[in-house]
C-alpha cells in the first residue's frame, strides 16, 4: 500500500511541473513543485491522524472547503509554501511533545511571507513572555488561525473590515476571558458587539496588533492619554455623540496633565503618581454616559485617586474639578465670567502700566531738551539791535547808516567820465583833515 501511494505521489508531482514551465516562461511567479491536490490525496481523509508524545491523537485532516475560502486558498497558496520540509514523500520524521509544542514548531513559517509583522512580534509582550518560558503566550496561528485564516482588511483602503473588528474581541478572549467580560458590558464593547458600531475602539486600537507592549509599564501609562485622544479629539466622530473634543486640552492644561506630558517626553520610564484617563474612567469597564452608575463610578474613582496623594481629601475635593468642559455661560458660568474678567483686567492693567511708563519716559526726554536750550544763549531781535548799536558806536556808524541801503554808482558812468571839478573836489575832500565827531555824528566844537 505504501509503495502505491509513493507512485501516485510521484506521478502527481511530475504532472504539476507542466504548468510550472509555462508560468516561468510568462514571467509569472513560479508555482510550487507539489500542488495541493497531491497533499489532499491523503489529508482529505478524516481518519488520518498521528500520535504525539503525550499520547494525544492529532488529526491531520484538512477540510478543503474551509481552506479554499481562506485568504491563502483564495490567493492560490500551496501547502508546501508553509510546510516547506514536507515536499517529499515519505515525509521526514518529526516529533512533538504535545499540540502546543507542534504549533510552536510550525508558526515560524509565517515569517517567509510576513517578515515585517513577524519581526514586530519579537518585541511584543507576547513574545517576551514566550522567551521567559510561557509556552501559552500568543503566536501567529493563535490569532489568525492556520488553514482557516480569513481576510482582515479591505484590499483597496487597507482598513479593517467590519466583521473583522467584531471578531477581534472574540480572538483576544481566548486568552483574556475575564477582561472580555468587562469589555462586553462597557460602553465600547456593547456598542461594538451589540450594535456593530465601527466608531468605538476594539482591543487593537488601544493595545496595538503585532507590537503589543506591556500595559503594566510606566511607558504605557504615560502614553495612555494620547491613546484615548486618537478617538476623543476627532471632531467628526465626537459630534455624533455630543462629546466634547476638549478632553485632551483640558487635561493637559491641568497640573496633572502637564506633569504627565513632561514625563512622557523627557523621562518615559520614570514613575509618576499623577492620574491619567483610566484612573478615573476605568479601563475595560468604562460605563455608558446614560448609565446611572457612571457618575458614581467616576466620582469614586476620582476621589480614590486623589486620596492617594491627598489623604485628607473629601468628596468636595474631587467635586471641585470642572470635568473636561471649557467654562461657558451655560456650564460653570461663574468660572467663565471670572476668567473673562481677568482676561480683560490683566491685559488692561499691564497695558496701562506700559503706557504710563512710555509717557513718563517721553516727559523726561522733553524736560532734558528744554533744560539744554536754557543753558544756551538765546538770540532775539532786541539782542541783535543792541549788538548793531554797540558796533555802530565803535565804528562811528549810526543805526540808520547801518541799515540804510548802499547806493551804487550808475553803471553808465565810469571813472574816465568824471569832470575836472568833481575830481578836484574829491581830492580836496581826501586832503582835508579829519574832523572829530560826537556819537550823534555832529562836529565837535572846540573852545
Amino acid at each position: 500500500m505504501r509503495s502505491v501511494l509513493r507512485i501516485i505521489f510521484l506521478i502527481t508531482g511530475l504532472l504539476s511541473l507542466l504548468p510550472l514551465s509555462a508560468a516561468s516562461a510568462d514571467g509569472e511567479p513560479q508555482e510550487p513543485v507539489v500542488g495541493n491536490a497531491t497533499c489532499l490525496q491523503c489529508h482529505s481523509d478524516p481518519s488520518l491522524s498521528m500520535s504525539l508524545e503525550d499520547g494525544q491523537q492529532l488529526s491531520l485532516f484538512i477540510d478543503q472547503e474551509i481552506f479554499n475560502t481562506s485568504i491563502h486558498g483564495v490567493q492560490g497558496y500551496a501547502c508546501v509554501q508553509c510546510h516547506r520540509n514536507l515536499g517529499e514523500y515519505p515525509h521526514p520524521e518529526f516529533s512533538a511533545s504535545d499540540r502546543r509544542d507542534l504549533a510552536l514548531q510550525l508558526y515560524t513559517s509565517c515569517q517567509f511571507c510576513h517578515s515585517g509583522q513577524y519581526e514586530r512580534t519579537l518585541d511584543s509582550v507576547h513574545d517576551q513572555a514566550r522567551q521567559e518560558g510561557n509556552p501559552d503566550a500568543a503566536i501567529c496561528t493563535d490569532c489568525h488561525g492556520a488553514h482557516n485564516t480569513q481576510r482582515l482588511t479591505d484590499p483597496e483602503t487597507r482598513t479593517l473590515l467590519p466583521e473583522a473588528r467584531t471578531h477581534i474581541p472574540q480572538t483576544c478572549a481566548m486568552c483574556h476571558s475575564l477582561i472580555d467580560e468587562k469589555y462586553r458590558n462597557s460602553v465600547h464593547g456593547s456598542a461594538l458587539i451589540g450594535e456593530g458600531n465601527p466608531d468605538v475602539p476594539t482591543c487593537i486600537d488601544c493595545h496595538g496588533v503585532h507590537d503589543i507592549v506591556d500595559p503594566t509599564t510606566t511607558t504605557f501609562r504615560l502614553n495612555s492619554p494620547l491613546i484615548c485622544s486618537e478617538c476623543h479629539t476627532d471632531p467628526q466622530r465626537m459630534a455624533k455623540y455630543s462629546i466634547s473634543t476638549e478632553v485632551l486640552n483640558t487635561y493637559v492644561a491641568d497640573f496633572h496633565g502637564t506633569t504627565i506630558t513632561i514625563f512622557e517626553k523627557l523621562s518615559p520610564d520614570a514613575e509618576s503618581n499623577k492620574p491619567v484617563c483610566f484612573d478615573c474612567h476605568g479601563v475595560h469597564d468604562i460605563k455608558h454616559v446614560e448609565d446611572p452608575d457612571k457618575g458614581l463610578q467616576v466620582r469614586e474613582n476620582l476621589l480614590a485617586r486623589c486620596q492617594e496623594c491627598h489623604p485628607d481629601a473629601s468628596s468636595n475635593f474631587s467635586d471641585a474639578w470642572l470635568s473636561h468642559y471649557i467654562p461657558s455661560p451655560e456650564k460653570n458660568s461663574l468660572v467663565y465670567f471670572v476668567n473673562l474678567f481677568y482676561k480683560i483686567f490683566i491685559p488692561g492693567t499691564l497695558g496701562g502700566m506700559a503706557l504710563l511708563i512710555l509717557l513718563d519716559i517721553s516727559s523726561k526726554v522733553r524736560s532734558r531738551r528744554t533744560e539744554t536750550h536754557k543753558d544756551e544763549p538765546r538770540i532775539t531781535e532786541t539782542t541783535e539791535k543792541q549788538e548793531v548799536q554797540t558796533s555802530g558806536v565803535s565804528s562811528g556808524i549810526t543805526e540808520e547808516d547801518s541799515v540804510s541801503p548802499i547806493e551804487l554808482p550808475s553803471p553808465s558812468l565810469t571813472s574816465n567820465q568824471e569832470g575836472p571839478g568833481e575830481t578836484e573836489q574829491n581830492s580836496n575832500e581826501d586832503d582835508s583833515p579829519d574832523t572829530p565827531q560826537s556819537e550823534s555824528g555832529k562836529e565837535v566844537q572846540h573852545d
